[in-house]
């Protein structure tokens, strides 16, 4: 499957640094979530080499100001500044706190925090399904609380990270929680993927006159990350054998960091709004998940279905 609209220098091998080569990014502000580990570092570290002031809103604070301590040090001096802030995404109450202590324009919002494939069912302390509540959910109360200061910053960009995952399932609307069919962890898993990019349109149609651009992504087959953490791999072997799942080639973190990276600052997607990238370009529609290696489904993209899981979401968040 190939990928349309890559520069000519951008392609599945592109770090995120050199995303960034030769971007500044000197008085803007950023914040990325789930920035303690994997991509997430790499996204701070390449916005923070640009100069952005980056915030990483983790779970774990303590995690994470090791990794603020060591990005200090990786860094050179004229790097903008790291922040560490605790946001938690399966509490919605410390996604009120985070919104009501941010103060100022925003720039950046990239949602990259997330979990994948928890092995049993498990709900949100709010009942809903965990996987959902922590990957769509949480982000999607972020991003609306952090709207008026995306909107004082004239050109925010906010990065959705999706998933190949997302060919998994489309949003199931009458049975998101799972009450009425049996769990299974990779479709709970797709669904929420989906989301992510079904945000992406919903926030690039609703936020537009407000200068807001949003966009989804695939970052790639990354081994090296705490995203799997809970998956059981006799689960994922089981999946792959009756699903006909391909992966793609495997990338490190600093590649798997790119996508975000251009989402979020490149000037080569200035403007660009509602789409889903792979491997530093736009993706082409797959129709199919038996092979597919890449790609983005129709339905993920469907303003329908957008409006549909925004109405949700809205009501779920209250």
């Amino acid at each position: 499957m190939s990928v349309s609209h890559t520069p000519d220098k951008f392609g599945a091998t592109t770090t995120a640094a050199e995303v960034t080569d030769g971007v500044d990014l000197h008085g803007r502000r950023a914040v990325v979530t789930g920035a303690s580990s994997g991509i997430g570092v790499e996204t701070a570290r390449a916005l923070a080499a640009a100069g952005a002031d980056v915030t990483l809103a983790v779970r774990d604070t303590d995690a994470g100001a090791r990794v603020a301590t060591r990005l200090e040090k990786e860094l050179p001096s004229e790097s903008g500044k790291l922040t560490v802030e605790h946001l938690d995404l399966a509490d919605r109450s410390t996604v009120a706190a985070f919104v009501a202590a941010w103060h100022g324009p925003l720039h950046i919002l990239v949602n990259n925090a997330g979990v994948m494939a928890l092995p049993e069912l498990t709900r949100t302390p709010d009942g809903q399904e965990t996987q959902f509540s922590v990957n769509h959910l949480g982000h999607f109360a972020l991003a609306v609380g952090l709207r008026p200061a995306l909107a004082a910053a004239d050109g925010a960009r906010i990065v959705s990270v999706s998933s190949l995952g997302h060919l998994f399932s489309p949003v199931v609307f009458d049975d998101l929680d799972y009450r009425f069919r049996p769990y299974d962890p990779w479709t709970s898993y797709g669904q929420s993927k989906t989301a992510n990019v079904l945000f992406a349109v919903g926030a690039a149609e609703r936020w537009a006159d407000d200068g807001i651009t949003a966009n989804a992504l695939m970052p790639g087959n990354i081994g090296d990350t705490s995203l799997a953490r809970y998956m059981d791999p006799r689960q994922l072997a089981d999946f792959i054998e009756t699903t006909g799942l391909a992966l793609p080639a495997a990338k490190n973190v600093e590649q798997g960091a790119a996508t975000s990276v251009l989402v979020a600052a490149s000037p080569t997607v200035e403007g660009i709004t509602g789409r889903y990238f792979e491997d530093c370009g736009q993706a082409e529609p797959v129709t199919q998940r038996a092979g597919a290696v890449a790609g983005v489904a129709s339905y993920a993209l469907d303003r329908e279905n957008a409006a549909r899981l925004w109405a949700v979401s809205e009501d779920l968040v209250r």
